[in-house]
């Protein structure tokens, strides 16, 4: 499979609203939409006005199709206005998604690769917040990131969510 990857432009924020949905595991969730993580205020404010002066990521394009398959981006979010892997109001949170039909093929990896590479010339760190059970933690892991000591919480599915950290 052909793709490439280039940053996200405030264009691409139709495809982020679609990652948040995948993100965000809604689909296992029954019948809810991207217009359910759109109207949820706890998800919208990784997406909402994409394009602010922090914001920051990557897109994987299908060569094939010039269709978008998976992303990765970051965004600095305040105290005022937590996310779910919050730690401070200098260090932004990553959210990372792929296409279910296009997982598994190291595209996380790349945009991953792509992403860090990019973050470390602004940021000293970056965060996210994972459920226990995504497949993704060892991927985190193998880049270097570690579990944030005492951040282990229920999350709004009732199963436990940890937040993690990398330093550059």
């Amino acid at each position: 499979m052909d793709y490439s990857i280039r940053p996200l432009t405030q264009q691409d924020e139709p495809f982020l609203w679609q990652m948040l949905y995948e993100a965000a595991h809604l689909q296992e969730q029954g019948n809810l939409t991207v217009q359910d993580a759109m109207n949820n205020p706890d998800l919208a404010k990784y997406v909402k006005d994409w394009g602010r002066k922090d914001d920051s990521g990557f897109v994987a394009i299908l060569e094939s199709s010039n269709q978008p398959i998976g992303a990765a981006w970051l965004r600095l979010l305040t105290s005022e206005n937590q996310g779910y892997g919050y730690v401070d109001d200098e260090i932004p949170e990553l959210a990372i998604a792929i296409l279910p039909q296009h997982r598994n093929k190291g595209i996380g990896t790349q945009l991953l690769t792509h992403l860090l590479a990019a973050a470390k010339t602004s940021y000293s760190s970056i965060s996210l917040s994972t459920r226990a059970t995504n497949r993704a933690v060892g991927l985190y892991k193998r880049f270097g990131w570690e579990v944030v000591a005492d951040s282990e919480t229920i999350n709004r599915v009732g199963s436990i969510s940890f937040k993690m950290k990398i330093d550059f």
